[in-house]
């Protein structure tokens, strides 16, 4: 996901945050634009069953938009 992001917000305390949103096990983040207020990144969630209402959520609660989403993959899990 392409995010807006305020500068004031820590990248180290945003990608925690995240990573504690429904089925996100892991976050990477890299930072593509930087201005005087605010920061594009980059946002990447791997995880089993993210739930996205849950990331969105957590997003707005922090100042951030969502600009655009990239790509996304799906895969389907056999059970055992």
């Amino acid at each position: 996901m392409d995010v807006l992001k305020p500068r004031e917000v820590s990248l180290v305390e945003f990608t925690s945050t995240v990573c504690k949103a429904g089925g996100v096990e892991e976050v990477d983040v890299i930072v593509r634009e930087v201005d005087a207020m605010t920061e594009t990144i980059k946002l990447t969630l791997l995880g089993s069953s993210i739930r996205f209402d849950d990331v969105t959520k957590t997003l707005k609660e922090q100042g951030m938009a969502i600009r655009g989403i990239d790509e996304i993959t799906v895969a389907r899990v056999k059970k055992a």
